[in-house]
């Protein structure tokens, strides 16, 4: 899979961008601030819908607007999709797939990326929700139903919490205890299924990271990963944003054990957890844990051991989705990597790369990008793309416009559809 087209409109910087991208290698260059970023920024929240640098979508809408664009002409096996994205500064976002409505958190299942940046440091030496987000966000790329487990598991723990507070407030029993019993069902049946979706991650991925690390770092400082489980703990943290602890889970483990455990942690914490009005075990509390030479990375991991450890579950995330996807490769994003990097390292994570069927490189120096890399260069400067190398192929079709929701098109081809520059 690749992006051969992309076209913004009123997202971050750019009023409006317009970038041609070939297969192989294709470099962003310019200085900081300029809006390299942003560019990669947009490809990834197709394929995650969400930025991997903010929380809310507010922030992606220039200001000024109401609402920014992102078209990608896709094309993957001779085929090709164009995918429409318009983000709302208030309200509900909107999709279209070749020129017809969809759901957005269809966009997963037509757009592959996995994108690595200086933010992803917190994965190694950040708290638990940022290595969660990052096993949940894996996990629907590699299989995208589970986007709906999730959803429905954040929906259960929610009204649990509600009810629990309820229960605390007003010294409930009775009725709201019943009905407690029925949203713990529903809590542990999804849960034990994303546990268990998530212990199999773990699983598929510590190979393909000890891989990476060794071809990154160069020598093998024993990267390991394990999942931390929360309804295996003994003594659950009552603080709701502290690690839950929990025992070392190295192995994969039936839904039917988790669905025991599960229910019987739930059983064993009820009365701490009415008197705190608080979920304290699920997946919401569990932790990946990562460790280098037998020691937690957190705490023990020098800087460049950390980088080259996220930097390595990135590139194993991308080796896992290359081997299971029917999709081909995702598009590999790699936001500032190289200035981090030493010259040995660089050349070793250009020699990993090279083999993907696009890859995506923002740099500040051009330099710091290896010779061999930068045959496609893209120059921005002040949000604008001012220069390129590379020659713009998008063939003439004439798909049709159907969903009055997005802005119309009027082009008459697929590379003025991805030009169009929609009204604010």
């Amino acid at each position: 899979m690749r992006v051969r087209h992309l076209n913004l409109a009123d997202f971050r910087n750019y009023v409006s961008a317009d970038v041609a991208l070939v297969p192989g290698v294709n470099v962003f260059v310019g200085s900081n601030g300029q809006g390299k970023t942003n560019l990669v920024e947009s490809l990834g929240y197709l394929s995650s819908l969400g930025s991997h640098r903010v929380s809310t979508d507010q922030a992606l809408v220039r200001h000024g607007a109401q609402s920014a664009i992102v078209r990608a002409l896709l094309a993957h096996n001779g085929r090709e999709i164009l995918v429409e994205l318009q983000i709302n500064a208030s309200g509900a976002n909107r999709a279209q797939i070749s020129r017809s409505p969809a759901k957005t958190r269809e966009l997963p299942r037509y757009f592959s990326s996995v994108l690595f940046a200086p933010e992803d440091l917190a994965l190694v030496r950040g708290d638990p929700g940022g290595r969660r987000r990052f096993l949940d966000g894996l996990l629907v790329l590699r299989t995208p139903r589970l986007s709906g487990v999730l959803a429905d598991y954040d929906r259960a723990l929610r009204q649990r919490n509600t009810l629990l507070k309820s229960a605390r407030a007003q010294s409930m029993r009775g009725g709201s205890l019943s009905t407690l019993d029925v949203w713990d069902e529903r809590l542990i049946a999804l849960g034990a299924e994303i546990i268990a979706a998530r212990l199999a991650l773990v699983e598929a991925l510590r190979p393909r990271v000890a891989a990476a690390y060794l071809a990154i770092a160069g020598s093998d400082h024993g990267p390991r990963l394990a999942s931390q489980l929360s309804i295996l703990s003994s003594d659950p943290s009552v603080d709701a944003d502290a690690d839950a602890g929990g025992e070392r889970a190295d192995d994969g483990m039936p839904v039917e054990e988790l669905t025991a455990r599960f229910t019987s942690a739930l059983a064993g914490l009820r009365r701490r957890e009415l008197e705190r009005g608080l979920t304290l075990v699920g997946p919401h509390r569990d932790d990946l844990l990562l460790e280098l030479n037998g020691l937690p990375a957190k705490g023990y991991a020098s800087h460049g051991e950390s980088w080259s450890f996220a930097l390595s579950l990135k590139l194993a995330s991308a080796e896992l989705l290359r081997a299971e996807s029917s999709a081909g490769d995702p598009v590999l994003i790699l936001d500032d990597v190289f200035a981090e990097l030493d010259e040995p390292r660089r050349q070793r994570l250009a020699t990993a790369i090279v083999g993907y069927e696009q890859v995506l490189i923002t740099a500040a120096v051009e330099n710091d990008i290896p010779p061999e890399l930068r045959t496609n260069l893209v120059r921005i400067r002040a949000g604008e793309v001012i220069e390129s190398t590379i020659i713009d192929d998008v063939p003439a079709t004439e798909p049709a416009v159907t969903d009055p929701d997005l802005p119309e098109v009027e082009a008459a081809d697929v590379a003025s559809i991805v030009r169009e520059t929609p009204d604010a």
